[in-house]
């Protein structure tokens, strides 16, 4: 997959509300079973399952199996097309800002 193709993705997964807040509660959790996630929230299993199956294809976490159980975790270096996607535009607002700033204080003095 080309890098676009990895933040396509990832926005794309990220996008979903109740996705998000599946990752976000595995990332808080470090580690936790697909069937604690169904019981901490009003989504059911199937659709638990379709989040984490999106989530896992987008890279954005890892599952471990035990048993008849599946652990998930958030993998940090899946947001890495996300983040360095951002980067470039980080440099780009802060020089625009930093431009704005000078020009309303030498607008000030008049």
């Amino acid at each position: 997959m080309t890098p676009a193709g990895n933040l396509s993705t990832v926005i794309k997964s990220l996008a979903d509300p109740t996705r998000r807040s599946v990752f976000e509660r595995i990332a808080g959790e470090g580690e936790i079973a697909a069937t604690a996630l169904v019981k901490g929230s009003n989504v059911s299993q199937p659709a638990v399952s379709q989040h984490l199956r999106a989530l896992r294809d987008a890279g954005l976490v890892t599952e471990r199996r035990e048993g008849r159980h599946i652990y998930y975790r958030a993998a940090p270096k899946g947001l890495a097309p996300l983040t360095d996607w951002l980067s470039r535009y980080e440099a780009f607002w802060r020089e625009r800002l930093d431009h704005l700033e000078k020009l309303l204080e030498e607008g000030g003095d008049e």
